[in-house]
């Protein structure tokens, strides 16, 4: 029998789902824009979405430098 890390798993899948919501809103917001309001508008909604991303990808950085700090504080 197989050993399972279940809050590994519990990490891929809630990385999957973010992903996977992500690509979703970019495509099919950025079709359902272009759709409704042209090239143009599809670029604004675009830029839009990527610049809104910029502080949350911030956020998770830093978030994830100081779970590797402290992992490696305390394994010393």
């Amino acid at each position: 029998m197989r050993n399972r890390d279940l809050r590994e798993y519990a990490r891929q899948t809630t990385t999957r789902l973010i992903l996977g919501g992500l690509i979703l809103l970019f495509v099919v917001g950025t079709a359902l824009i272009y759709w409704r309001y042209g090239a143009g508008g599809a670029l604004s909604g675009l830029l839009c979405m990527t610049i809104a991303l910029f502080p949350i990808g911030l956020i998770l950085i830093i978030l994830a430098l100081l779970e590797w700090l402290t992992k490696r504080i305390d394994h010393d």
